[in-house]
């Protein structure tokens, strides 16, 4: 799931596109083949599959809205993981795809990147980086005047909240140690790769993944907009030639590092003026923070706060480069062998949500035993109550097509009915693939009848299909878990489940029937 054909005319190829194309195809995780990022098309109902680098990490594609819709639940604001939640210029989504991978999406404001082209250009020129120390970029989307990136979900926070907002145990030094390493480590690899500037490096840009490893986020590597400032944050952390120009090098992040580096030492977002006072007073441990109680080496102290006094220097040619502080960090590492989940106090994965305990309603109960029979019943029964409101027809639109359309699913209801499920699934696809109405219900009875054919991986296409056009359905949710479950992939289909349940629970309070 995940990317769709490009927007763009055919006779036009951005410049990094075409030097992927140019390395060929790229291994699928079942051992098929995907085709050039150009070619990427949308499988029939669910959005081509996307391909997996040697490292893991998705190949950068294209996106299509609708998928990203149903990855974030209609961009609920129960969804959003970026700080000051919908108030923030750009807002950032948690959402899960189809494969159930987690990922996160950068929403832009209306009209903030007014030409696709470019906006595609940028996002391919990032989406090219690889690395393990960057929460990597793996798509985007333009469509109509919606801007979004689509990167690696990180579980585990951000080090802003982990160093200021921290509720069980503050960072240990030797974690922070390890963070100043790691992000000048990705920002060494950025500059390598032709990519040295970085926009309002911060706290709140350094996410913790499901290991407990630091990351930068690569939505730092692209600006808000076209035209926009590069920096979001307090003029007082913003490097002094920036405010004097505008312009962002290579130099600015390094003082931005600095600034990062005065949050580790600190444990508290102080203004770097300030602290250079601190540190030239040589009130050095007044400058650290209390609450790692004393329990730091001071020579390692020492040289980090001779390290961010050098990226804070006024003058940007007085400021140590990117391999120099690799080189100054690399031996200040005192628990190399300690896994970061273990000196962060977290689990190493994300755990999974327990089964719901609530008591399951005769759908819920009905998939939970995968009792196909049961749902059978029970869809037959529920009809078409839940498409109202999904199609809004025109009279002009009762054409005789339209009433062949009408007569497919009438005939494709009888066959359900009667359990003849292969006959059903041809009646609903007609149905389906004239497109001039979309019915959620339609979707899950053909699910359904995929699930009695042992088709189970269509069966999860068709009802992920039922999601997108009702969001908030709790029988689309319902089928998906049955369909994880006869894939094999039991946590998910218990995750699906718990959702379903929830959903159900909270419509039966007030809305739509389920």
């Amino acid at each position: 799931m995940g990317c769709c054909v490009s927007k763009f005319p055919p006779t036009e190829t951005h410049p990094e596109k075409e030097k992927l194309q140019n390395q060929g195809a790229v291994q699928l995780v079942g051992g098929g083949r995907a085709p050039p990022p150009s070619a990427s098309a949308a499988a029939a109902g669910g959005g081509a599959e996307t391909g997996v680098t040697s490292s893991g990490v998705p190949s950068f594609c294209e996106f299509s809205f609708a998928d990203l819709k149903a990855a974030t639940n209609n961009f609920s604001p129960d969804f959003i993981v970026s700080e000051s939640g919908e108030k923030a210029p750009n807002v950032v989504y948690k959402g899960r795809l189809q494969n159930r991978r987690w990922i996160a999406v950068k929403r832009f404001p209306k009209l903030s990147w007014p030409d696709p082209k470019q906006f595609a250009e940028e996002a391919w020129g990032v989406g090219k980086l690889r690395h393990r120390r960057l929460a990597n970029l793996i798509g985007y989307c333009c469509d109509g005047d919606e801007r979004l990136l689509i990167a690696e979900f990180m579980p585990n926070d951000t080090l802003a909240k982990h160093l200021f907002h921290w509720e069980r145990q503050t960072i240990e030094w030797a974690m922070r140690l390890r963070v100043a390493l790691y992000i000048a480590e990705a920002l060494e690899y950025c500059c390598t790769e032709g990519r040295p500037l970085y926009h309002d490096l911060n706290a709140y840009r350094v996410l913790f993944d499901e290991d407990g490893d630091p990351r930068i986020s690569c939505f730092g590597l692209m600006k808000n907009s076209r035209d926009g400032k590069s920096y979001s944050t307090n003029l007082a952390y913003t490097p002094p030639e920036y405010l004097k120009n505008g312009r962002v090098t290579p130099e600015s992040v390094i003082f931005s590092f600095g600034t990062v580096l005065l949050d580790l030492l600190s444990g508290k977002h102080i203004p770097p003026s300030h602290a250079l006072d601190m540190i030239r007073g040589k009130n050095i441990i007044l400058l650290m923070d209390s609450h790692l109680e004393g329990k730091f080496s001071t020579e390692e102290a020492t040289i980090v706060v001779g390290l961010a006094s050098q990226c804070l220097q006024y003058e940007p040619r007085e400021r140590p480069n990117i391999k120099d502080l690799v080189a100054t960090l690399s031996p200040l590492q005192p628990k190399s062998d300690v896994p970061s989940c273990v000196m962060l106090g977290i689990s190493k994965h994300e755990e999974s949500p327990p089964t719901p305990q609530r008591p399951l309603s005769p759908m819920g109960e009905a998939c939970s035993r995968l009792d196909l029979t049961a749902i059978h019943q029970i869809l037959v029964t529920t009809h078409y109550r839940d498409d109202e409101g999904t199609n809004e027809l025109s009279f002009q639109e009762w054409t005789q097509q339209m009433r062949d359309m009408l007569d497919a699913r009438k005939r494709g209801d009888f066959a359900f009915r009667d359990k003849d499920f292969k006959t059903a699934v041809d009646c609903y696809s007609q149905f389906i693939e004239v497109g001039t109405m979309v019915s959620p219900t339609v979707y899950a009875r053909r699910s359904l009848c995929y699930l009695m054919n042992d088709q189970p991986d269509v069966a999860l296409r068709d009802a992920m299909q039922a999601q997108i056009v009702y969001p908030d359905w709790p029988t689309a949710f319902y089928m998906q878990s049955v369909a994880l479950a006869k894939l094999d992939m039991h946590q998910d289909a218990a995750d699906m489940l718990k959702d379903a349940t929830g959903l159900e629970e909270k419509r039966q309070k007030g809305g739509r029937p389920s």
